[in-house]
């Protein structure tokens, strides 16, 4: 409904059922997530609209951070995220050392096949058209460096089990997975000393 009339009036009178029906669900489900995976925040479900060309005033999906997950009900279903969304140029500079060297840059091509083989893709973000600055292009891992942010996304389509605790499980399971890759950029990346953060 939302989606198709996306206006204070529609929102105002259906917040009740966003409260019933989208946060409470969101709310109970990333506090069961909390014990295992860290820190929890959900977004508000209003957006950012200073600098968009698209003004419309609300979101049409409700998202969390669960430690360095993400985790994101819609009405296209639920979707899990993990990894560094985006980061800071001091973040990327470390990130790029790391996928250079033999040793971290095999690690995290490990980590990656072992995610990937659970069903998980893992994909980069922003993307640079060559080889970036001061790297070879016929670097064994040059995929990888022309990434400037790398996440593990998965999708589940709407369907019945997630009215039950079958989306705990799933989102569980996702985040136990991709942990390794979370991991890894602790390590290798971690925050950014700039004060900007990675998303």
């Amino acid at each position: 409904g939302l989606a198709a009339d996306n206006t204070k009036t529609y929102w105002t009178k259906h917040k009740e059922v966003y409260e019933a029906k989208v946060l409470r669900p969101m709310t109970e489900l990333v506090e069961e997530l909390a014990a295992e995976f860290g820190e929890t925040k959900i977004f508000r479900p209003y957006r950012d609209i200073r600098f968009s060309k698209d003004k419309t005033p609300y979101k049409a999906h409700i998202g969390a951070m669960v430690g360095s997950g993400y985790v994101q009900f819609s009405a296209q279903g639920l979707a899990a995220g993990n990894g560094m969304y985006g980061m800071a140029p001091d973040q990327l500079d470390r990130y790029r050392q790391a996928v250079a060297g033999d040793r971290t840059g095999g690690e995290l091509e490990g980590v990656i096949a072992a995610v990937e083989s659970a069903g998980i893709g893992v994909t980069g973000r922003d993307v640079l058209k060559a080889a970036p600055r001061g790297y070879p292009a016929d670097h064994p891992r040059i995929g990888l460096l022309r990434y400037k942010g790398i996440v593990a996304w998965k999708e589940w389509p709407v369907e019945s089990w997630l009215e039950t605790a079958a989306a705990g499980d799933r989102v569980t399971g996702f985040l136990r997975v991709t942990r390794p890759l979370s991991a890894w950029l602790d390590t290798n990346v971690g925050p950014s000393a700039t004060g900007s953060t990675a998303g």
